[in-house]
């Protein structure tokens, strides 16, 4: 494939045999990652990460941008665990706690439907009175309502906290949900998976073992998935690619991850913000396009505007994203953290995309064109 990268654009050795090795279709290592993240060449970074991105494309689709019409829906925010960086959980009885009943969130997922989602995408809290039957009755609940509805459930913390007192193993929930209308797994809880960060800011999530171990279970049991990395809560680079490399070897097992999400931490009303060097915009453009460059197995890179914004979520169609997300209607997680961002409409993704320079084109979750 034909390339604009001049080689007066790669100013030094390092880089010229990392843009070698990218345009010859080889494996970037841990080392290549390293310089990739101390380079601030950011336009030649753009190039490389454009390339593959391009070539990752069906033919025909190099153009195209992902979005899809979808809801949130977060049934409780009642969590015994203790994260640093969130400010949606509750603990029991704290004032703001909740839990819906199985009617109300229900009429959540048929009134999201009714405005056009073709998928609800449901976490919550780790509660133990909203648990596996709780949920399994959900499923069912919506599923009977609004059976064309996708509904992509539940991250890995969730599913192992639901076996904990359920009595059973990870597979054994998953197929259980499965069973109830489970459609597919979204990729929360990873944050990052070096101990030392979990041990700080979540040392009450499982870790990265468990967390890949249920995914590749889901993989097996006929499920995609997609997976995250949350930046900005303490972690290094090297963290950062570590984890790269972990849903890359995941990935070359089971094939079953459809999209990585580089997920960026907010602060407001969370305990974490004295504690770590807020993530820059300049963090956010190298995370997606080293990712991109990294996850040679992974057909889509997702600019999450909710988190990014939309001046940068567009700025990240140039560095490798192919997808923009959705409207992502009711989202309250990333709003607790004072987001500011609110679901949006069609029209304004349509324009954000086409004023990027691309072509949008919406989506069912498996990356079908509507």
């Amino acid at each position: 494939m034909k390339t604009d990268i001049k080689p007066s654009e790669i100013i030094n050795n390092d880089l010229k045999i990392i843009t070698d090795k990218v345009l010859a279709g080889e494996r970037l290592s841990f080392e290549d990652g390293v310089q990739l993240y101390k380079s601030n060449n950011l336009i030649l970074l753009g190039k490389l990460a454009s390339h593959v991105r391009r070539q990752k494309a069906k033919a025909g689709t190099e153009n195209f941008v992902w979005w899809n019409t979808n809801l949130h829906l977060n049934p409780t925010n009642v969590c015994i665990g203790k994260c640093n960086f969130c400010a949606f959980a509750k603990r029991p009885n704290e004032e703001g706690a909740y839990t819906m009943s199985i009617d109300e969130a229900t009429q959540k997922a048929v009134n999201g439907h009714k405005l056009g989602a073709t998928e609800v995408h449901i976490v919550g809290g780790l509660n133990p009175k909203a648990a596996l039957n709780y949920y399994t009755d959900l499923l069912r609940s919506i599923k009977k309502e609004v059976p064309q509805l996708h509904i992509k459930a539940f991250t890995a913390v969730e599913i192992a906290f639901f076996s904990k007192f359920a009595k059973t193993s990870n597979k054994q929930t998953i197929e259980i949900l499965r069973s109830a209308g489970l459609d597919s797994m979204p990729g929360g809880g990873a944050e990052v998976f070096a101990k030392s960060v979990r041990d700080e800011t979540c040392p009450d999530k499982i870790p990265a073992e468990e967390w890949l171990s249920i995914h590749q279970a889901a993989h097996e049991l006929g499920l995609r998935s997609n997976a995250t990395m949350l930046a900005g809560i303490g972690e290094t680079e090297e963290d950062r690619l570590e984890h790269y490399l972990l849903l890359r070897d995941a990935q070359d097992k089971t094939n079953g991850f459809q999209t990585f999400i580089p997920l960026s931490c907010h602060y407001e009303d969370t305990d974490i913000i004295a504690q770590v060097e807020p993530i820059t915009g300049m963090d956010q453009i190298k995370n997606i396009a080293i990712s991109r460059l990294m996850l040679d197995n992974f057909d889509h890179i997702k600019a999450y505007w909710i988190q990014l914004g939309y001046k940068i979520a567009q700025v990240a169609l140039h560095f490798g994203a192919d997808d923009i997300d959705g409207t992502v209607v009711d989202e309250k997680i990333t709003n607790s953290a004072g987001s500011g961002q609110k679901g949006t409409q069609a029209e304004i993704l349509e324009n954000l995309i086409k004023r990027a320079g691309f072509e949008p084109k919406e989506r069912d979750t498996f990356y079908n064109m509507l």
